[in-house]
């Protein structure tokens, strides 16, 4: 009997997988805690130059504070003061009303600057005076953790399909608690750089081998279901993420904050199961079987395992070469090659600018991750009824269109969809790569998914070019996208494909669709 037949003899959604589930809950928060982590982490408070020498000069010290301000700083053209320069000399002709300002001239901050606490206590702005010609640096430091997740997520693909889910897993729960603590411990912009790198590359691992074993063990009426209820976890972990950044305005705890639920992850990761899945294709029928008993047992379905065994043909060895050998392997993971980079450029295009919505970025993160839960209700329903690729291709073309106009109002719509197109990709990724290469797969896509992420924060820097340029840009690569997804296999209720075999001769009807 195929495993899917047997899933479904002993419940391929009971009490066995709903503890898994759960066991995973609080890994799977601290994700988008860390992945959002630069809104917070690395905002930029309101900050002028600091013009405490000039307190020295005859007269100078006498003047209220807006008075020194006002002869100090160069107006721009909004009226606000310069936060990145000052006059080379107090202008004292502005305290008359005077608004000529022939014969000044302004110089970059020579002696650092005065920043606005009142929001946060310190980012790495406030710390390493990342702002002004240094503020690339600033956005670099997302574009560095992203640059660790993408080369995490092959590597740790490749370790799970070769040793296993559950031992790779552990792995990762390891190092990456290890780096985020390194990193809250940083005494350098270098140092948090490469620590943070190193995060991001074991965070990878969580986010790959925890979905995988998941749906591993979900039986084919469920997966929708299951995929569902996984990615919930990412909005839990989102207004997790809000309540503890609103509590902790100082970057370095913060930091080891949103860490912490990794050390109950720990404790509680003796109580995962490997993936029976993986072991029948690995030829280990004695281990998958001692599982299979396990899940009967909790699922009340012991009777059910007399009669069943599981068949297991050995294919090992295989590697990401083998997602390009063979034709049909080779459109599927280039077509959904370009649908991950798209998803993950466009939701994290939104989700890492909410500075540029013009709201506080408490309330901000706390309403895009409210819409999370509507929505994926909503997607649950879609995805049962109509099925994964229209879902996917019209979560996308949603977000180019909305992507447009980057208001509170319109941008709320927008991430909803573009949260929308990752929920279902996660899902659908996990459906339409055979067992055998189902963790390289997912490694595969999150790397150019994180290759997308990358680059990403760096796109609102054209803003410098042409202020609709980065809106224009986050468009055209989600329609892009989208239009890609439509030649993706359907997936809605057939067999998760064990074996290449599977998809170079499919049996079913789905895999006819390249």
């Amino acid at each position: 009997m195929k495993f899917d037949g047997i899933l479904t003899e002993i419940n391929g959604f009971g009490k066995f997988q709903m503890r898994l589930v759960l066991i995973q809950v609080l890994s799977r928060m601290t994700l988008p805690c860390h992945f959002l982590l630069n809104n917070f982490m690395a905002a930029i408070p309101k900050h002028h130059c600091d013009i405490s020498a000039l307190e020295e000069l005859h007269g100078f010290g006498n003047l209220t504070l807006d008075q020194k301000l006002a002869v100090s700083l160069p107006a721009e053209q909004d009226g606000t003061l310069s936060s990145c320069r000052a006059f080379s000399s107090p202008q004292y002709q502005y305290l008359s009303g005077s608004n000529s300002s022939e014969g000044t001239s302004t110089v970059e901050c020579q002696n650092g600057w005065v920043f606005d606490n009142s929001t946060f206590k310190s980012t790495l702005a406030t710390e390493w005076d990342l702002v002004c010609s240094k503020k690339g640096l600033n956005k670099a430091t997302a574009t560095i953790f992203f640059v660790g997740v993408m080369l995490g997520a092959p590597l740790f693909g490749f370790l799970s399909d070769r040793f296993g889910r559950r031992r790779i897993l552990l792995v990762s729960y390891l190092t990456s608690l290890t780096f985020a603590v390194l990193s809250a411990f940083s005494t350098s912009y270098v140092m948090f750089s490469v620590m943070r790198f190193f995060t991001g590359m074991a965070l990878a691992g969580i986010s790959i081998i925890s979905i995988a074993l998941n749906v591993e063990w979900c039986g084919i009426q469920n997966r929708t279901f299951s995929g569902v209820i996984i990615s919930l976890d990412w909005t839990l972990g989102s207004l997790f993420l809000v309540g503890i950044a609103y509590c902790v305005n100082e970057w370095r705890m913060l930091i080891l904050a949103v860490t912490s639920p990794l050390l109950l992850s720990i404790a509680t990761w003796r109580w995962l199961p490997e993936s029976a899945r993986w072991l029948m294709a690995k030829g280990r029928a004695d281990e998958a079987h001692y599982y299979l008993i396990k899940c009967a047992e909790v699922n009340n379905r012991t009777k059910s395992m007399a009669s069943i065994t599981p068949r297991v043909s050995l294919n090992t060895g295989y590697t990401f070469v083998d997602l390009f050998k063979t034709p049909n392997m080779r459109k599927l993971a280039i077509y959904s090659g370009i649908v991950w980079y798209g998803v993950a450029f466009t939701y994290y295009g939104i989700t890492l600018n909410i500075s540029d919505l013009g709201v506080n970025p408490y309330l901000t993160q706390f309403i895009f991750a409210s819409t999370e839960i509507p929505m994926k209700t909503g997607v649950y329903f879609f995805l049962e009824k109509i099925g994964r690729r229209i879902g996917e291709m019209g979560s996308l073309l949603s977000t180019g269109v909305y992507r447009w106009v980057i208001r509170t109002v319109v941008a709320v719509v927008g991430k909803s969809m573009s949260e929308a197109s990752f929920t279902i990709i996660f899902l659908y990724t996990t459906e339409f790569y055979p067992t055998v290469v189902r963790q390289n797969g997912l490694g595969y896509t999150s790397f150019i998914a994180r290759l997308g992420v990358s680059i990403s924060p760096l796109i609102m820097l054209l803003e410098d070019v042409w202020h609709l340029l980065p809106p224009i840009t986050y468009c055209a690569v989600a329609i892009v996208a989208g239009s890609v997804a439509s030649l993706l296999p359907e997936t809605l209720n057939t067999r998760l494909p064990e074996f290449i075999e599977d998809i170079e001769n499919p049996r079913t009807q789905q895999f006819k669709s390249y």
